[in-house]
């Protein structure tokens, strides 16, 4: 049984992730900021915020305490904006970045000290090239960013650190951006069963959906 602990485990990702852990037996730890329902998925639930490192720090030791060393790490918070460059506001820009990248350095740093040797760090990328669209800079910036950081983490953690770059999946996200949703976005659920499979066969890097 695998110590798998999921950042963002109350959205539509997150917690299709735990889920799809949760049903093969493995102890699933929930960070978010909206706990409702997450107890029918799992009892290791807790409040966390990407907001303060002190908060991170908090939710990382109570995750730690509850199912230390961590075989799995799944950082599946996200956030996007459609605002053009120069009407956009600075707290926005900072929202954006923090949700998809600041976000990553703090619960990566955090929960460095309770890694297991053989942990697999997975993130919630995007195919930002494909992004790179009028009102999506922050976002398609913040996932070009998350790779280059992801791979820094791999050479200094000495882990397997895998970026998880679905094209498109069916989430309340779309919700926020004045795109229409392709006929062939993924579900939450496919990409659970990816991350799982990816997992179980060790595959780093990036894996495209």
């Amino acid at each position: 049984m695998a110590n798998v602990v999921i950042w963002g485990a109350a959205g539509g990702i997150g917690r299709a992730i735990g889920g799809a852990f949760a049903a093969q037996g493995h102890k699933v730890v929930a960070i978010a900021r909206r706990l409702r329902e997450l107890e029918a998925l799992t009892p290791h639930v807790i409040t966390g915020d990407v907001q303060e490192p002190e908060l991170v720090e908090a939710a990382t030791r109570q995750a730690a305490e509850q199912a230390a060393p961590f075989d799995v790490f799944v950082y599946a918070i996200g956030d996007i904006t459609s605002t053009r460059i120069t009407e956009m506001a600075p707290q926005d820009w900072g929202r954006i970045m923090q949700a998809n990248l600041r976000g990553v350095y703090l619960t990566t740093r955090a929960a460095s000290p309770y890694l297991a040797s053989q942990a697999h760090l997975f993130f919630l990328g995007a195919q930002h090239e494909r992004l790179r669209l009028p009102g999506l800079g922050a976002y398609a910036a913040a996932k070009a960013g998350l790779e280059a950081l992801a791979e820094v983490i791999r050479k200094e953690t000495r882990r397997r650190v895998t970026v998880v770059r679905p094209q498109a999946v069916r989430t309340p996200l779309w919700e926020k951006v004045p795109f229409r949703i392709p006929a062939n976005a993924l579900s939450p659920d496919q990409v659970a069963q990816a991350i799982v499979q990816a997992w179980e066969q060790g595959q780093e890097g990036i894996l495209d959906l």
